[in-house]
């Protein structure tokens, strides 16, 4: 392959922030309110995130952009500002995570001051793994005459490996965190257009279904549903409706059944507790979760559902 003419090349070109967005309440806040501009912010941080709302009250202050992150439902508060951060940014965050319980904090800044970056550190160290603080710098490139170029760099963020070793972790704990870190794996080396979440120690795993009110579930479960004991372990793959109006829902899918059924190819469960707001449709098998060496199976079976349950429901709960 012949070298590339260096007369072709361009030279990428920092652009001032205010060049493009003079205003951040006028200007910027309303252009990441995009959704292709949440997309990308979203694929930076690795959450999958649905806006909510723009300069969302909370008490005497506004949050610039509020999101949902759609495989958990918890909230997502975002708080930008085209200069270098300031302590007034920081307290307002605090008062909006304390003010809306978000559990992911997200602040934007051209730069970030050392103070304010150790601040994010240690919220994220003292704070349990259901909380999540990020920081992030904005920069606008282009070259030549070319359109801006947003990018979004990471200048902290919750370190996971951190919070895993300072907690004391039962046997099964650390089973079931290996047992999803190897499945990830899996699914990120198959080249999936399923993104889990992060690993944790708990029997499930989160997967977005771009609609908060709606998620798939990967479950590993020491118990088994259906001998109901310890003995035999099981796997799910879930669809799993937890919005406020999850029975009605739930009866518009059900309505479909046959459908449904016949475009999965096997028996569902259908499962609607008449006292519990989340309702589930899944898919199980009996697994022994001690055998790491049948893990492969485990993780093949689980990727094949969800990707089945994912394009049986996605495009029906759009319509929902």
């Amino acid at each position: 392959m012949a070298a590339p003419d260096n007369k072709s090349l361009g030279r990428l070109k920092r652009i001032n922030l205010r060049e493009v967005w003079k205003n951040e309440a006028g200007d910027f806040t309303p252009w990441l309110a995009q959704s292709e501009n949440i997309k990308l912010l979203a694929e930076t941080i690795g959450v999958d995130l649905e806006l909510e709302a723009q300069e969302k009250e909370v008490g005497p202050f506004r949050a610039d952009v509020l999101c949902k992150d759609t495989a958990s439902g918890d909230w997502v508060i975002i708080e930008n500002q085209l200069e270098r951060t300031d302590h007034v940014h920081l307290g307002q965050l605090l008062t909006y995570a304390a003010g809306l319980k978000a559990v992911t904090i997200v602040w934007i800044a051209s730069k970030f001051n050392e103070e304010h970056r150790a601040a994010i550190d240690w919220l994220n160290e003292i704070t349990n793994d259901q909380f999540n603080f990020f920081g992030l710098e904005i920069e606008l490139w282009r070259i030549g005459d070319s359109p801006y170029a947003p990018k979004f760099n990471i200048v902290a963020s919750p370190n996971e490996w951190g919070r895993t070793i300072n907690t004391t972790l039962s046997e099964t704990k650390l089973l079931q965190q290996e047992f999803w870190t190897t499945f990830r794996s899996y699914v990120q080396e198959e080249g999936s257009f399923i993104k889990p979440t992060k690993p944790l120690p708990q029997h499930w795993m989160n997967i977005s279904l771009g609609r908060s009110g709606f998620k798939l579930t990967a479950i590993a479960s020491m118990w088994d549903s259906l001998s109901e004991s310890y003995e035999n372990n099981e796997i799910r793959a879930e669809f799993e409706i937890y919005s406020p109006d999850s029975k009605k829902y739930f009866s518009e899918l059900f309505a479909q059944k046959e459908e449904i059924d016949s475009e999965i190819g096997e028996k569902l469960t259908w499962y609607n507790p008449p006292k519990a707001r989340v309702c589930r449709i899944y898919l199980r098998e009996s697994a022994n979760l001690r055998d790491k060496e049948n893990w492969p199976n485990l993780h093949k079976w689980l990727l094949n559902k969800l990707e089945l349950l994912y394009k049986v429901f996605f495009p029906r709960i759009r319509n929902l």
